[in-house]
């Protein structure tokens, strides 16, 4: 019996016991009867339905063709669905979840393994959630502090390089032309300008313009978590624009020293954040109606 006839009368359900064996005889009747059965599994946001002979074969007359070649419309129902099947699990592969924090803004972030992130003010950490369990890789600017549980290779990529973990506590800063990563527990593998560094627990990794410079800390966790910033031999004047970043408001200086600050200030009290500054070096400030502030000489 003519193959494009069986085809056409199972477009239309329409088969015979005899004819329906037939079509089964078909070297591609299983291909074809996969595609309806895909088509039907398909979940996109715009439902396909596999439209009757009548349909298809109004549509043909409408455009006036003189034949009709059955194979060709089945392969081409075939074509539409693997294409539109593609786009559905391309865009399903690529899920992408994003995170963001303002100025004065941080976010406690849970991982789908578990693991948990802090991420500070002004800072973005992303992640591709379908392919979290092959692979735990997070893309991260500005500042976080990482609690990951033991499994796969955890990795956290920057601008400037990449930390790899298995299971540890560390924090990453990737802001402006600074790269810092310290670790608290656990060992961390940084990787910079094709250099490696082994970080055990208690010491830390500060690259600036491509200078590496390792430390050691003596705190359990970033003192950010609590509210707090600290400085060692810092110049003062870098350590009042930091605090204008945690308190969002403009600092101006009417004094030329060049003081360098080692402690700490604290973020939820602008006066006393002030006041730990000034105090040390006999400044004094004032605060105005436009959230600014001026650091002048104490004896002024």
């Amino acid at each position: 019996m003519d193959k494009e006839y069986l085809i056409k009368k199972w477009l239309d359900d329409e088969l015979t016991e005899t004819e329906a064996e037939q079509f089964r005889g078909l070297e591609e009747a299983g291909f074809y009867e996969e595609i309806l059965k895909e088509a039907k599994r398909f979940k996109g946001d715009v439902q396909v339905k596999v439209g009757s002979f009548e349909s298809l074969n109004q549509k043909i007359v409408e455009r006036k063709s003189p034949s009709v070649n059955w194979l060709k419309v089945v392969s081409s129902m075939a074509a539409v669905f693997l294409v539109a099947f593609s786009i559905y699990t391309f865009i399903d592969r690529d899920e992408i979840n994003t995170f963001a924090t303002y100025s004065r803004q941080q976010e406690t972030i849970t991982l789908p393994d578990n693991s948990i992130v802090s991420l500070n003010e002004a800072s973005q950490l992303e992640y591709n959630l379908s392919q979290w369990d092959d692979q735990r890789i997070l893309q991260l600017q500005g500042e976080a502090f990482f609690d990951v549980e033991k499994g796969k290779r955890f990795e956290v990529n920057t601008a400037f390089g990449k930390v790899s973990v298995l299971g540890t506590e560390f924090n990453v800063l990737s802001r402006d032309e600074s790269f810092e990563v310290t670790c608290y527990e656990g060992l961390v593998s940084v990787s910079y300008n094709n250099k490696e560094e082994q970080l055990p627990a208690g010491t830390q990794l500060t690259i600036i313009a491509g200078k590496a410079i390792k430390t050691d800390v003596v705190i359990a966790a970033p003192v950010w978590l609590h509210q707090k910033s600290i400085f060692e031999n810092a110049p003062l004047q870098d350590v009042f624009m930091e605090l204008g970043k945690q308190y969002d408001i403009d600092v101006q200086f009417e004094y030329n020293g060049k003081q360098r600050f080692t402690g700490v200030f604290e973020h939820d009290n602008l006066e006393n954040a002030l006041k730990s500054l000034t105090q040390p070096f006999n400044l004094t400030y004032k605060i105005n109606d436009d959230q600014k502030v001026v650091v002048i000489n104490g004896k002024d």
